[in-house]
């Protein structure tokens, strides 16, 4: 699509000086296709209301993490201006088998500094060899006509949790509630500050504090919580967020991609928790879209810095034994492009082997461990666990059952030869065999309270990617 203008511009400036502060550029899009066709259409280009929140030594990606990444190039001379990896719903949804016989509709967004003249969008997608390859390319002037540079109303009073210094210098984080009514809007400030202590007691989170601003906004739900569809529960709470995404009954995501943009217009960000005002376990997490989690579930500070983590620093689920809806892999494996997971494919050349032990056979690649136990373990508790829900037990006896699997895990762990070493223990990213993860266990593993060092140092780049 090509919004034509009206005004010729004659310059690029990606950030307008340090003066005035750049405007922020949103291009909402669709992303509609199945497991082997994808198409893209424009729907709107919209100015937010507040400055772009970034530092101009911010505006290339270097991370090489995402599905996808997107490129923003100056019209005339094709210089790449500003560039983002990023994963989406509809990657994650391409690979269920409804995508194999059904095509569906995804909206997505690109953000980025206002540009002061015409530029050209380069969406990328990894191959089968995981190397980026152009899928689609849309032209946007700025000067526009149809650019909305309408000021809307905040839909509630941003919160400021934590304020340490001006938007472009640190790591903006929001926190967006969901199914809080107008008179549960204190509890809602109470959930938002005592996760954000959460994250905070977590290292790296903990040692880097003050390079985070931390902000929160709910608007007022007519009903309290969000919607189950599973359970019959149906809720149109203001962002959209449901239990049973692509038909896990813990998982929860928004596909209201229009109202989450909307409400978070309002605040300076580039990272976004989706807080749900509900009991039941569940949440979700999206590299650079956002992240989710039940605010009122007793292990809510583990799926909160779980999720997150998987939002803010592109790491893998690294637990296998768990039902999902994603097919396994299939062809050749290929190095998978998270930092914290690997196919082990060279030995010699481990993405973590700075962080393996030197001394010679104290830590052997591949890491032995005592595999059919835990899987033996942790098979029978996932019986128990469909079992309470199919059963529809209270939430409690839910909660039970995971303070019993994370002491008998805990114990199992303390007793392996390699624990708390890092190397290459097989079982991730959903399959026993073909992936490896970097220690026993990890706050990406079980329900532990710590990551491991590979997924420290994976945070340590985005913090430091986002903050000066």
């Amino acid at each position: 699509m090509i919004i034509r203008p009206l005004i010729a511009a004659t310059a690029v400036l990606l950030f307008v000086g340090s003066v005035f502060a750049a405007q922020t550029m949103r291009v909402d899009y669709y992303h509609t296709g199945d497991a082997t066709q994808e198409i893209f259409s424009v729907d709107r280009v919209v100015i937010e209301p507040l400055p772009w929140p970034g530092h101009a030594s911010q505006a290339l990606d270097t991370s090489n993490l995402g599905k996808y990444l997107f490129e923003v190039r100056d019209a005339k001379t094709k210089q790449v201006l500003y560039s983002r990896g990023f994963a989406s719903i509809y990657g994650e949804w391409e690979t269920t088998d409804e995508a194999k016989s059904t095509k569906r509709t995804f909206q997505e967004s690109f953000r980025f500094p206002a540009p002061a003249a015409p530029v050209e969008i380069v969406l990328k997608k990894r191959d089968a060899k995981n190397v980026f390859r152009d899928i689609w390319t849309t032209n946007i002037d700025p000067a526009s006509q149809f650019v909305d540079r309408s000021k809307p109303v905040a839909p509630a009073p941003l919160i400021a949790i934590q304020k340490t210094g001006e938007p472009e210098n640190k790591v903006d984080f929001l926190i967006l509630g969901d199914g809080y009514t107008a008179a549960e809007a204190k509890k809602f400030e109470a959930d938002a500050r005592r996760l954000t202590e959460t994250l905070f007691a977590t290292s790296p989170f903990k040692e880097a504090r003050r390079r985070f601003n931390v902000w929160a906004l709910a608007p007022p739900a007519a009903e309290s919580g969000v919607s189950r569809p599973s359970t019959g529960i149906y809720r149109d709470s203001p962002i959209g967020a449901t239990y049973d995404a692509f038909g896990s009954e813990r998982y929860v995501l928004t596909f209201d991609n229009r109202a989450l943009r909307r409400a978070a217009q309002h605040a300076p960000y580039e990272f976004i928790e989706v807080l749900v005002n509900n009991r039941t376990y569940g949440g979700g997490g999206i590299f650079t879209l956002y992240s989710t989690v039940a605010a009122d579930n007793a292990f809510a500070d583990y799926v909160f810095v779980h999720e997150f983590g998987h939002h803010f620093a592109a790491l893998a689920d690294e637990y296998y034994t768990s039902p999902v809806e994603y097919a396994p892999a299939a062809g050749e494996r290929v190095e998978p492009w998270e930092p914290n997971v690997t196919a082990l494919l060279d030995v010699s050349n481990l993405k973590w082997r700075h962080l393996v032990s030197p001394f010679a056979n104290t830590t052997p690649i591949p890491t032995p461990w005592n595999k059919d136990a835990y899987e033996t373990y942790s098979r029978e508790i996932q019986k128990r666990r469909a079992q309470l829900r199919k059963d529809k037990r209270p939430e409690e006896e839910m909660e039970a059952l995971f303070r019993e699997q994370l002491a008998n895990e805990q114990k199992m762990f303390a007793a392996e030869k390699h624990f708390g070493q890092v190397g290459a223990f097989e079982g991730a990213m959903y399959e026993a065999r073909g992936y490896y993860r970097p220690e026993i266990d990890c706050l990406m593993f079980s329900r532990s309270d710590k990551f491991c060092r590979v997924c420290r140092e994976a945070i340590q780049r985005i913090i430091k990617m986002y903050s000066s």
